[in-house]
């Protein structure tokens, strides 16, 4: 990988963080609650998860997670704008 694929990685990552911290919950479509259902099996897991109300789901992700993308995105981003040792 090159720099500027990392910086675009870590970026991405960052943004993805912020994204994260500024929303409670999203809520899937119709098709999407569907595929999400089927890829997870019709156990007791998925009940206890998403509970019994058909339609659409919602998801709410844990606090960290935003943090935790934030944290990787910018380090990556800092590590593609420091020099190397590759004759630069």
């Amino acid at each position: 990988m090159t720099r500027h694929h990392i910086l675009l990685v870590g970026l991405l990552l960052f943004f993805a963080g912020v994204q994260f911290r500024m929303v409670e919950s999203f809520t899937l479509s119709e098709r999407s609650s569907h595929f999400v259902s089927a890829q997870m099996g019709g156990g007791q897991q998925q009940q206890s998860l998403w509970g019994n109300a058909p339609g659409r789901k919602v998801v709410s992700p844990p606090r960290w997670l935003g943090l935790a993308l934030m944290s990787v995105g910018s380090v990556l981003t800092l590590k593609s704008l420091t020099k190397t040792g590759l004759g630069g």
